[in-house]
């Protein structure tokens, strides 16, 4: 499991996420696998592209796994 760091955010919208991560390659890409079921917060499949994650959520996606901290 990776670990990201928020350093002093209050949270990480869940595309950004995915794009700074390296897990997807662009924003599209990441709003595409998204809105495509392909992605998981705290184990639940999310669909909101702009969902706020935060300290302490853990996002999956194609087999890798982000804790945030």
């Amino acid at each position: 499991m990776e670990i990201f760091q928020l350093r002093g955010q209050e949270f990480i919208e869940l595309c950004s996420l995915l794009k700074v991560t390296g897990l997807c390659g662009s924003g599209g890409m990441a709003k595409t696998a998204v809105a495509q079921g392909q992605v998981t917060v705290d184990g639940q499949v999310e669909l909101r592209k702009r969902c706020k994650i935060r300290s302490g959520q853990t996002v999956g996606f194609e087999g890798r796994r982000i804790r945030i901290d």
